[in-house]
């Protein structure tokens, strides 16, 4: 063959070689050739940590496949991923298949369309040993926490357990969690809630002699109860103030597996599957589109390419308005600890491509999370929504010493929200977001009451984590990449540390609890 790609797995092979002519052979090397030996450490502490690879048994015959492929002649072009594994992964070939005297090519793209692969194989570039020195540095690191701490776990506790450098921190951070909630003392708290009747309002005692009034017993409720029967409701301001909300930023791996964890109920694992299949165009056949529906998903980016914010614009112009788009595109800043901000962040590959054009072709999980994906993409840039928030504040008790509240929200100009609204792990602030209209009343109104109603509470304990919870989590700590999230939480899962509630929640195993209190010592 004059020319070999070789791609990471089958589905993308099989989608490039649509775009390719003749000429050129696509094969998979089905991820990593290469790694260190199962049984041994695997590198050598004293010359300077020089790591021994050896083919992996289950890849031999890959191997055997793509050298019958190759003659002195062929050019090989590596195009796996584009991130540290990818150049780590396209680095191994090399001497794997000891092509080291063939005319080689690193190309990288990070969407599967016909434009993006002729622009890079127009745009070889060498491997670059920064990248694979950086996988090399994780994945000896990984080998040392885990070789070394493993058999000491056999040892101590249980044979067949393992630690690992990033599996044991969330073990701790779920573990850890667990700790809190049984420490956890609930305080009391009364609320003091008012209803009134013609015009029907609600409202909320807030304030005391002008200052935020927290109730904690019973008889200091029963004491403002008094005072209250002793006075009437008057509606005495009207508090009106317009504020502006801005969508939240386009999906990074992360924000993809929460937003998909929240909104359709998916594992993080599972996002990840069907991500994948979208990237690498393992759909069905949808007219007049070939290769991937989206970029691709391993990523800590917030960008988008000036190809994409001007292809929104033309999709909200026409969708929606031209009230709806933005003069000059938004952009976003990353603030999650050491993100590489090479790639775009996760985006439609074409977003004139909308959700129902391709229903009919994709299966049902695929058409949800590529909506998804769409939506937000297009809401990043929309105009910021406009809402108008409504404070009604009124006085009772005896001397007028007690202010109660309602608060109300319109929304003046929907914006981006017209397209989408972020989700959130908190019910109680999704109930915020929506419009709460008020009841028009004249200012020094007073008010019928019709109920006044004294509520016990306790303070809850923190929440376990949920999937989407520990991956924000871990990522705000700088834990882990976006490539490691979703394995990191099945690993923990498989090895019995951690288990998953009823309720989708994660909680720590006996196990899990005696081998962190072992790592924490």
């Amino acid at each position: 063959m004059k020319n070999l790609v070789i791609v990471e797995s089958p589905a993308k092979a099989k989608t490039i070689s649509k775009f390719l002519g003749k000429d050129f052979k696509v094969m998979a090397s089905m991820g990593h050739v290469r790694d260190l030996p199962k049984s041994k450490l695997g590198f050598d502490p004293e010359d300077n940590f020089k790591p021994k690879y050896l083919v992996s048994t289950d890849k031999k015959k890959v191997i055997s496949d793509l050298k019958k492929e190759i003659t002195k002649d062929t050019t090989i072009y590596l195009a796996a991923d584009e991130d540290r594994e990818g150049e780590a992964i396209a680095w191994h070939l090399i001497p794997a298949l000891k092509i080291e005297k063939n005319p080689i090519k690193r190309i990288v793209f990070h969407e599967i369309t016909k434009d993006a692969i002729i622009k890079a194989l127009e745009n070889p570039r060498d491997v670059d040993q920064n990248l694979v020195d950086a996988q090399q540095a994780r994945r000896i690191l990984d080998r040392a926490v885990g070789y070394e701490l493993s058999p000491l776990l056999w040892k101590k506790v249980r044979y067949g357990l393992s630690a690992g450098r990033v599996q044991s921190v969330a073990v701790k951070i779920i573990v850890d969690r667990e700790n809190e909630i049984r420490e956890f003392k609930p305080e009391e708290y009364w609320k003091i809630k008012s209803e009134f009747i013609d015009p029907s309002l609600k409202s909320e005692l807030a304030k005391e002699n002008g200052k935020n009034v927290k109730v904690t017993n019973e008889a200091q409720a029963k004491t403002i109860e008094a005072s209250l029967k002793l006075g009437n409701f008057t509606l005495v301001e009207i508090e009106e103030k317009d504020s502006k909300r801005n969508p939240a930023a386009p999906f990074t791996t992360s924000t993809l597996q929460q937003e998909a964890s929240r909104k359709l109920g998916y594992s993080v694992k599972q996002t990840m599957i069907i991500a994948q299949q979208l990237y690498e165009g393992n759909v069905g056949n949808i007219p007049d589109h070939t290769g991937g529906l989206i970029t691709y998903m391993r990523t800590d980016s917030l960008n988008l390419s000036t190809v994409a914010t001007s292809a929104a614009k033309e999709v909200i112009e026409a969708e929606y308005g031209k009230e709806y788009s933005l003069n000059k595109p938004r952009t976003y800043k990353s603030k999650a600890k050491g993100a590489q901000e090479a790639h775009e962040a996760i985006r439609p590959v074409n977003l004139a491509l909308k959700p129902s054009d391709i229903k009919a072709y994709v299966d049902a999980s695929q058409y949800k999370l590529y909506s998804l994906i769409w939506k937000r993409t297009l809401a990043t840039q929309m105009a910021p929504a406009q809402i108008a928030n409504t404070t009604y504040k009124i006085q009772a008790g005896k001397d007028g010493e007690y202010e109660f509240q309602t608060k109300g929200q319109r929304i003046v100009f929907p914006g981006f929200m017209k397209a989408y609204t972020e989700g959130s792990d908190n019910p109680e602030s999704a109930l915020d977001s929506s419009e709460k209209i008020l009841p028009t009343i004249k200012k020094g109104t007073v008010l019928n009451l019709s109920k006044l109603e004294l509520e016990q509470l306790f303070t809850k304990p923190p929440a376990r984590y949920t999937e989407a919870s520990l991956v924000k989590k871990l990522e705000s700590e700088g834990i882990g990449r976006p490539s490691t999230y979703a394995p990191t939480i099945s690993t923990i899962q498989q090895r019995e540390y951690v288990v998953k509630t009823e309720d989708k929640k994660l909680a720590p195993t006996p196990t899990g609890e005696i081998v962190n209190s072992f790592l924490n010592d």
